[in-house]
């Protein structure tokens, strides 16, 4: 099968449908584990986008957070938000099939706090710099939580089996 052509299709299935034009396929040993189309504008969700929920549905499926093994084929460049859940599932290899630069003659996703081309630079300021308003309130209490955990988990402070990288000293 062409998991490529079929991300295609299930984003151009979802536009005639009334969807966004995104969607997600999750392949691991040569079979697709899920997909899914961006379902914002249906559900009303704006974390509905195509990479999260294929990611939730193949994680639920193989009982595991961790996609190891797998190859995640997405429409365009995740935006932020489905980055970071990539990083998070730890796949293979993500594999895109067009950039913003190509599809934005065609549709443009600016919002209030950001423009698609300069979401990225807001990552890298400080939180206090950034357009979306933001404000610390520290409480000790709330570092007593993750203390918590710690302590649930023998000591530990990383997450069970999680994937990590050994980075040179």
């Amino acid at each position: 099968m062409d998991f490529a052509q079929h991300t295609i299709d299930i984003a151009s299935r979802n536009v005639t449908e009334g969807g966004r034009p995104f969607a997600t396929v999750i392949v691991k040993d040569g079979e697709i584990v899920a997909e899914s189309p961006n379902l914002v504008a249906q559900t009303h969700d704006p974390t509905a986008h195509a990479e999260i929920l294929a990611i939730r549905q193949a994680c639920t499926k193989l009982g595991t957070e961790h996609l190891t093994g797998a190859t995640i084929y997405v429409l365009a460049q995740p935006c932020p938000m489905c980055l970071g859940s990539l990083y998070y599932c730890s796949p293979d290899e993500v594999v895109f099939l067009t950039t913003r630069d190509a599809y934005e003659p065609h549709y443009v996703d600016d919002r209030k706090y950001f423009e698609l081309n300069t979401f990225y630079d807001e990552f890298a300021k400080p939180w206090n710099e950034r357009r979306l308003p933001m404000r610390y309130e520290p409480r000790d209490a709330a570092v007593d939580v993750y203390q918590l955990w710690q302590e649930r988990n023998g000591g530990e402070r990383r997450v069970a089996g999680a994937p990590t990288t050994t980075r040179p000293a």
